[in-house]
């Protein structure tokens, strides 16, 4: 085959995962590894940081919409599906004419389900890959294979969302561990010496408020935070800036902008408690930041079971209240003593140290090695039948007890 020309939809976190499957798979095919001799890659993304972030990995780049997280401008289910609409045909329009003969999509944003229609409509197949299980797009229903991470996550998209088995292959890993290492060990990354002429001090608590979080989350989780009477810095991500330094009282906090580059904030932070899915705990676990995971209303989550594979406390704020309430008074002294369980009420004790990352890194190697593997004898002419609407279906009702 002379040319392939793959297309990619993604958020910033399946950016992320994207990167070292691109790479690898260009370094592949410099080698002549593969079932062709050059590669186009086309981005189709959501968001302005997805949009910078993978552009260079990119041969032409798309922007089909924007996130629309908690803490944004409300919007009726009218407008809502005004929105969807017109980012729909964004994606009909990046998708046409471009002889795509493959789309790979990532993660479970609006991004996701635009380029899938979009796919379905122009007829061109779709390779999946899933992180969180238990609360995917429907329309993945309609991917010709969907990837799994571990392989105790196959009967639960067989049983749950009637995918047959042979539509769905265990990679094993998350590629974005890779990506986290890479950056952090580059050039990019900010020096500790840097951070500290920035915001003046070396020890610090960073509090990461994503899409786990409802406003009404807020202000009980910085009244939590001031508690611990420690420097910290607030990256509010999925929120306005604004809301968030409405609730402030403390001079040790400050609120960053609403994108930062946060790898080494994440790298540099004594600890880290965030209200995040999948991409957080994995940058927590390959950079072994010492952090928290506010429990938030997933109580079933794909980063929910990669956190407690991690040794990662999953605590109500109540109980974060109470954990940074005695770190007032231990400091980092219970960050440092792995063998110090805080004893945070009558029913609990945690231990929060640094997760073991090793293998979360050694595993995204093999994952990235298993996508490669799947693209390159990915039957383009006869790919496999997808499960279609019956599956739709039953990931629409699975997706119902999330909202």
């Amino acid at each position: 085959m002379e040319e392939i020309r793959i297309a990619i939809a993604c958020e910033l976190t399946p950016a992320k995962t994207f990167i070292p499957i691109i790479k690898k798979l260009k370094e592949l095919e410099i080698e002549g590894k593969l079932n062709w001799k050059k590669s186009k890659i086309f981005g189709l993304t959501h968001g302005s940081g997805a949009y910078e972030l993978i552009k260079p990995y990119c041969y032409q780049t798309f922007s089909i919409g924007e996130g629309r997280g908690g803490g944004k401008v409300k919007r009726n289910n009218l407008e809502l599906a005004s929105l969807i609409a017109k980012d729909s045909i964004k994606a009909l329009s990046a998708l046409s004419g471009k002889k795509i003969d493959l789309l790979i999509t990532c993660g479970n944003a609006g991004d996701v389900r635009k380029s899938i229609t979009a796919a379905k409509f122009l007829r061109i197949p779709v390779i999946h890959i899933e992180q969180d299980v238990y609360n995917p797009i429907e329309t993945i229903a309609y991917s010709n294979l969907i990837t799994v991470p571990q392989e105790k996550y196959n009967d639960f998209l067989k049983n749950k969302y009637l995918i047959n088995e042979n539509n769905i292959k265990n990679i094993r890993g998350y590629p974005m561990a890779k990506y986290v290492n890479e950056y952090i060990n580059s050039k990019k990354s900010i020096s500790k010496e840097e951070l500290i002429e920035k915001y003046g001090f070396s020890d610090f608590i960073l509090v990461v408020l994503g899409g786990d979080l409802k406003n009404s989350d807020l202000k009980n989780l910085i009244n939590a935070i001031e508690k611990a009477n420690f420097p910290t810095l607030i990256a509010p991500y999925r929120f306005k800036k604004e809301l968030i330094e409405n609730l402030v009282n403390s001079p040790k906090l400050k609120v960053l902008d609403e994108y930062v580059e946060l790898l080494t904030l994440v790298k540099s932070a004594t600890l880290m408690i965030y209200g995040a899915g999948m991409g957080m705990t994995i940058e927590a676990g390959v950079l072994e930041t010492p952090s928290i995971k506010i429990a938030g209303f997933h109580e079933k989550h794909g980063s929910v079971d990669l956190a407690n594979e991690l040794n990662i406390p999953i605590l109500e704020i109540n109980q974060i209240s109470k954990f940074l309430n005695i770190f007032n008074k231990s400091g980092i002294e219970i960050i440092n003593n792995k063998s110090n369980n805080v004893k945070i009420d009558s029913e609990m004790e945690i231990n929060v140290t640094k997760p073991d990352g090793k293998k979360l890194l050694e595993n995204s190697q093999i994952s990235i090695e298993k996508i490669i593997e799947l693209i390159n004898n990915f039957d383009l002419k006869n790919p496999p039948k997808n499960n279609g609407f019956k599956s739709m279906k039953a990931i629409w009702n699975q997706r119902a007890k999330y909202r």
